[in-house]
């Protein structure tokens, strides 16, 4: 394995620095939705309704990122970090009071002003890593996520087991207004320091929201669908088969072969496009249910789609990062994580109805099946471009050329 390109990338100013408080910042914010359930269900309600509130969060942070971007791209990263930290703290600080009727509506409002960390981080990448190396940093920030992700809900469960699902609400809000304060005495760059600042006005979005562009956030959409669908559709053939006590062994097993997967992908030579990487995990997705009834045999069955999980993230984060002109690349970067999040949002419900509809294993053909559908429709795009990078020889070159000689 190649490990120079990760040795360049992280001698790099600020890059150590950045990953470092961005593992620990996202804890928090990744044992929010397990959080929330649980507190849902203590105050009588059902799966539904918890559901209902993290749809409200979800939907909230889809509209709210963009708008937060941009205001990245105006105002600079502290007054944004100062606004929505305030906006978790008070959030956090009263949700555990309220009635269901109430925490609905908080939901939304809290999660169209949430702490952008996600998005800030892609964004700072962007900023500190020139272009050439930004694949190994990328492909870091998606093992950061695996590890994030690895920690946070498993930790929140045993706080709300040990303690109550209501501390853990504000334990969870504490953790993510310290991670707001983390990134303001941070403050990492979002921007080149030799861009003109207000630049970003002069754009007008025709002239940065390309077909290119939206090809790129559909992958990102329809990789994350086919997460979230995962997810859930594991859980049900587990539990079908009467071994769900192994559902952390069976994700762990996914997590780590993300994490191997990530790291080859930032250190090979030659990128792998996204819509590539994305089919491929489609592809690997839908024969999974066939694996087997058995936990270890699930594990084996889930290797190859896991092992492209951080890579297909990785990589749309740093095509964005091409893609949107350096004065807009925070609203770019937010648009990236409204389609990650609605990604995510809308694979685990659709999941869960065609298991109820068919059987488990449907969850991970029908999820499957529909990235690679996006696959096939944002081919054409590619196919163009590739065509039009594609060097072209005039054709009265070689008549120049006998002359020459002549």
């Amino acid at each position: 394995m190649n490990l120079k390109p990760y040795r360049e990338t992280l001698a790099l100013p600020g890059l150590r620095s950045l990953l470092l408080v961005a593992v620990l910042a996202r804890i928090p914010l990744t044992a929010t939705g397990v959080t929330m359930t649980l507190h849902v269900l203590d105050l009588g309600r059902g799966y539904a309704a918890a559901g209902l509130v993290g749809a409200a969060i979800t939907v909230g942070s889809a509209i709210g990122g963009p708008v937060l971007g941009r205001l990245i791209d105006r105002r600079g990263l502290r007054p944004v970090l100062v606004l929505t930290a305030l906006v978790e703290a008070v959030y956090w600080s009263t949700a555990p009071s309220l009635p269901y009727v109430l925490l609905l509506p908080a939901a939304f409002v809290a999660g169209s002003l949430a702490l952008p960390i996600f998005s800030v981080v892609r964004q700072s990448v962007a900023a500190l890593v020139p272009e050439d190396r930004r694949r190994p940093a990328y492909a870091l920030d998606s093992m950061s996520v695996e590890l994030s992700f690895m920690v946070g809900p498993a930790l929140a469960v045993a706080l709300a087991t040990a303690i109550s699902a209501r501390t853990t609400l504000y334990l969870v809000g504490a953790g993510i207004v310290a991670a707001g304060v983390a990134f303001w005495l941070l403050n990492p760059p979002t921007a080149d320091a030799r861009e003109e600042p207000g630049a970003a006005r002069r754009l007008s979005r025709r002239e940065w929201v390309t077909p290119r562009l939206l090809a790129v956030l559909a992958v990102s959409l329809a990789a994350t669908l086919v997460l979230g669908g995962t997810d859930v559709a594991v859980v049900a053939v587990l539990k079908e088969s009467g071994e769900v006590g192994w559902t952390g062994v069976v994700l762990a097993m996914w997590a780590v072969a993300s994490l191997v997967g990530g790291f080859a992908y930032g250190a090979t030579r030659r990128p792998v496009p996204p819509l590539a990487l994305m089919a491929g995990l489609s592809l690997c997705t839908i024969p999974v249910g066939l694996g087997g009834s058995h936990w270890w045999l699930l594990c084996l069955a889930m290797i190859p789609a896991g092992a492209l999980c951080a890579p297909t993230i990785a990589a749309t984060a740093d095509a964005v990062s091409r893609l949107a002109p350096a004065e807009v690349r925070g609203e770019a970067m937010g648009l990236h994580g409204s389609a990650v999040t609605v990604g995510i949002a809308v694979g685990a419900p659709l999941a869960g109805a065609v298991i109820d509809a068919r059987a488990p294993w449907w969850g991970f053909a029908v999820t499957g099946a529909i990235g690679v559908l996006v696959a096939l429709a944002v081919l054409p795009v590619e196919l163009r471009r590739r065509r039009a990078a594609a060097p072209v020889s005039a054709p009265d070159e070689p008549e120049r050329e006998s002359a020459t000689a002549r």
